[in-house]
Parts: C-alpha cells; structure tokens; sequence
C-alpha cells in the first residue's frame, strides 16, 4: 500500500505540475455506455449484471466514456479548455497475465476545447515529467507516436471505405498479440485483398518521418499534424522521448487523430500507457463534439518495470516516534505523551500492551521509526522522558515542556 501511495503522489505531482484538475466518477455505470461501438475488445471484456431493477450495469473498464458523459451534461457551463486527471479503479474480465490483471488503477489525463497539438504534447510532456520523477530514462522507455489519419488516407486510396477503417485498426492493434497469419485471415474476412493487406503491412514499417514527408508532402494532414507534434516535442526538450511508430494506431474507436503508446525499451513488457485525440466521441452520445485528447496510464504495467529496473523504492511506515511506558502504572503518562507528540504534528505509535524491551526495540526497528520515547519511573517522577534516536543509537532525558 506505501508502494501504490508512492507511485499515485508521482502521478499527482504529474498532473498538478501541468495544472489539471483532479475529478472522480462512479464505478458503476450502464452498460450501453460501452457497447455503442461493437467489436472493440472491452465489449467482450466487461464485468456486468443485471441490477435489482433490471438495468444492464457494468463496473467500469475504463474512464473516458464516464468523461465524456460528465462533459457532455455540463458542457454549456465548463470553462473550456478543460485540463482534467484521475486515478480511477477499472475492471476487465479477461485472462490474468503479466502486466494485465482483471482489476487495477489508471492514471487518466484528459484535454478538452483544444484543438492544436499543443494539447497532445502538455499530455506527451506529462508522461515524461513522471518517468522522471520516479527515476526512469529514455533509454530505458520511449514513446511511439502516429497519427490514425495516415492509415485512413492510405487505405482510403486503395478502395477501402470508412466503415471498413475502424474493424481494421482493432485488428491491426492486436499484431503484436497474435500470429501473422491470423492478422491477414482477419484481415480478410473483412473483405480486404492481398494487395490491400500488403498495403497495410508496407504502411505499418515506416518508422521514419522523414520518409513520410517525402513520399505524402506535409500538406497531408496526418503528416502535417505529425510534424507540429514534433515541432513542439522539441520546444518541451522531448523528443528523444518520442519516436514515430505507424504501427500504433490504438485499438478503441474513438480516437481520430494522433495517438500514442509509452514502451519499455527492452520489449519484454506490454504497452505502459497509451491515448490520443479522440475529437468526435460526444456525438455518439448525442451532444455536440468538442475537441479532446487523453491518456490512460495503468498501475500494473509501470510496476512490473520498476521492478525490473529494481527502482521500487525502500519506503518507511510513516512512523516518527514511538512511545512506550517501561510498567502500567506509566500508561496514563505515555498516552500525555503520545497526544502532545501528535499535536506537535508527529506521527506516533503507542505501545498498547505490556511489552519486554526486546519486543519494542524489534518493533521500531521493523516500523523504521525515527525515535523511541521511553517513559521511566525514575525520569517521570523527575518530569522527563527518556529519548532514543534510533538512527545513531544515542539516548538523552528531557524535560516534558520540551516535547
């Protein structure tokens, strides 16, 4: 639990150093919320029932679509744009492995009411910013950025319509999940020819942005909004952060533009986090659109690394001060103690029991406290209390007043 407070402050110290607000949502919500978009892979993940008064309900698998519920009903009234975060728990009825649990906590950044790649990057530099503060470099995790529209405009010039863009991108954000030769079998059944699948796979490799400006101009907008990405990246002083990657293009529906995937460097591990623009998802509510990006950052992944790289940190308990009275008759004298200690603003622990030293000093030892507080018959009549440091061993005997 100290672990998983650490790495959430990290997340906050994140968020608020970029001036976002922190909001929460229910855990519970309709199950049409998620199913409005069918043959995306959280349909076939969720954790719902039926309710008592035969609603479909649902435990939410992710938070954006509560957002965009929350947006949608206060739009009129938000000051845009809207800077928002939260650390939502999130449930996904799926097969346990490493780095995927079916219950976890993510770290959500979400932009709305901006429309420039401003936006993308303020969310690019965040994720940096808490690499950073928790140790991590970018020789140890990248960021690999691309732009849906890339894709879209190249199929588009093979044939393929827009009904057909959105089933392939789930498909293709499933390559690195399954076999070759399933991806093209999918692919397939989707009415795509060879020549289309091959396509896809020649657009995918491209790992250079210069390439790409050479071949589709920057007046393209996928390169032109790339481009801008980079521009900028630079200004924040990240782009050796950020790599482009025309494979990522995101498995959810929703995204229309950039989009994003941090990554450990050694390839053992699955995504760390992932998101991008997503400027259309009001209307499949009903409301208006407004231009939005975001992230959704998982606790699991990230600590699966940080245990690789042996950077989980060494945290105490907490505890400043331990207070213990050496007999019974002392104990209505260690409770004063204990209170004007807590009311000075330290954290202490009262020995509840009758307890041997032994046992005291293995318990401070094992809570890491920085002091032990020892109330003694002869120093109490004397109005003293006798102090340990813990950390160099010494003890001195001090008066009461001077607590």
């Amino acid at each position: 639990m100290r672990v998983r407070n650490w790495l959430f402050d990290n997340f906050k110290a994140a968020a608020n150093s970029f001036g976002f607000e922190e909001y929460d949502a229910p855990i519970l919500e309709t199950e049409e919320l998620y199913t409005r978009k069918q043959g995306e892979e959280i349909t076939q993940q969720l954790y719902n029932f039926e309710d008592k008064g035969e609603r479909k309900v649902t435990l939410r698998p992710e938070m954006t679509p509560s957002l965009a519920r929350m947006v949608l009903a206060k739009a009129n009234t938000l000051p845009m744009p809207l800077k928002w975060y939260s650390i939502p728990q999130c449930w996904r009825y799926e097969r346990m492995q490493r780095g995927r649990l079916r219950e976890h906590y993510q770290w959500n950044m979400d932009i709305w009411g901006s429309d420039g790649a401003e936006a993308e990057v303020e969310l690019l530099c965040a994720i940096v910013n808490f690499f950073e503060r928790i140790g991590i470099n970018s020789s140890q995790v990248g960021i690999r950025v691309n732009n849906r529209k890339l894709l879209q405009y190249v199929l588009e010039s093979a044939g393929i319509n827009e009904e057909q863009f959105t089933p392939v991108c789930i498909i293709i954000d499933k390559m690195d999940k399954i076999p070759q030769e399933v991806i093209e079998e999918q692919l397939s059944s989707l009415g795509l020819t060879s020549e289309n699948i091959k396509l896809i796979q020649s657009t995918l490799s491209l790992k250079d942005l210069k390439s790409i400006n050479e071949t589709l101009g920057n007046e393209n907008p996928a390169v032109n909004e790339l481009n801008q990405v980079w521009e900028l990246a630079e200004n924040y002083g990240i782009t050796e952060w950020i790599e482009f990657d025309a494979s990522v293009v995101r498995g959810l529906s929703y995204y229309t533009g950039t989009v994003f995937e941090a990554f450990d460097k050694s390839g053992t591990l699955r995504a760390i986090c992932g998101g991008g623009r997503y400027d259309t998802l009001l209307s499949t509510f009903g409301g208006s659109d407004i231009p939005a990006c975001g992230f959704g950052f998982g606790d699991v992944v990230i600590m699966e690394l940080l245990s690789d790289l042996d950077l989980i940190p060494e945290l105490p308990s907490g505890v400043d001060d331990i207070v213990f009275a050496m007999n019974e008759d002392l104990r209505e004298a260690a409770m004063q103690v204990a209170n004007k200690l807590r009311k000075n603003g330290r954290s202490v622990d009262l020995i509840l029991n009758e307890r041997k030293m032994k046992w005291v000093f293995k318990h401070a030892e094992r809570s890491q406290a920085k002091t032990l507080v020892m109330i003694t018959p002869n120093e109490w009549e004397q109005g003293k209390v006798r102090i340990k440091n813990l950390e160099n061993k010494t003890e001195i005997d001090i008066d009461l007043e001077e607590i």
